[in-house]
């Protein structure tokens, strides 16, 4: 992992601070020469202002790529990161300074290393625009993701306690969809269809199976949400962790629309 870094940064990147330190003393003293060339002190401001500039830039990058290899799993192979890819990476997370989304972009890198592939170009130019509330937001609203034969949150209605209580609402939702994590259909919302006549979901771990009166050519509703592409993604690495009252809603949602619910595991 420190190698394929190293490769995309164009330095040889060590977990440590000492490669840093060496070369900031270097450029105090190329700072030091170049004052005692004649030139101007608007054109010494600017090449201060670029070094400094780089050097935060090279701080985000070494935060990042640290908390990265700390999450690496045992079985990764970071030697299959694209290289193209992992330039574009670093390319969108060299201005990240906050601690926490730092830990997301660590998170990005360490499972696109477990798995090349896992994150898109386009995955990760989103994470590049969203702002720590998005972030904030979009794990809030992974609470209430199950597994329905893929993974999406289900959002029923959103003027209910159990979402508002989460800062998930109409506009919190319009919100998300406007930055590319999901698609949001107020009107007649999503349902799984072709459904046998019993069905497996799971919420966080906790099995659930949905039995319906017909024996074939079931539907079930899935509320008024899916996630995108890039929102998939992200779920994985979002942190959500599970509401205590959310998975006795959702099997009110769909007790009341005619099916039966019940967990084979008590």
């Amino acid at each position: 992992m420190v190698e394929k870094i190293s490769d995309a940064i164009g330095a040889i990147y060590l977990p440590t601070q000492i490669k840093r330190v060496a070369a900031a003393e270097a450029e105090a003293e190329k700072i030091k020469a170049i004052a005692q060339i004649e030139i101007s002190e608007i054109q010494q401001r600017a090449l201060a202002r670029v070094l400094h500039q780089e050097e935060r830039k090279q701080e985000n990058v070494e935060a990042i790529s640290k908390l990265a290899i700390e999450n690496l799993s045992p079985d990764a192979h970071p030697e299959n990161i694209d290289p193209d890819w992992l330039s574009n990476f670093f390319d969108k997370c060299h201005f990240v300074s906050d601690t926490d989304m730092r830990i997301i972009w660590g998170k990005i890198l360490a499972g696109e290393a477990s798995n090349p592939g896992m994150f898109s170009k386009r995955t990760v130019a989103l994470v590049g625009g969203l702002d720590k509330a998005d972030a904030e937001l979009f794990t809030q609203l992974c609470k209430f993701s199950w597994m329905v034969g893929m993974p999406s949150p289900l959002v029923f209605n959103e003027q209910d306690a159990i979402y508002t209580s989460k800062g998930i609402n109409f506009d919190a939702l319009t919100h998300l969809q406007s930055i590319g994590l999901l698609t949001f259909n107020n009107l007649t919302g999503f349902a799984r269809q072709k459904l046998p006549k019993q069905f497996l979901t799971i919420y966080f771990g906790k099995r659930f199976v949905i039995e319906f009166p017909g024996s074939e050519d079931n539907q079930l509703s899935i509320g008024k949400i899916l996630l995108t592409q890039a929102g998939q993604q992200l779920l994985s690495i979002s942190g959500a962790l599970p509401d205590e009252d959310f998975s006795a809603y959702v099997i009110k949602q769909w007790v009341d629309a005619g099916v039966t619910a019940y967990s084979p595991y008590p």
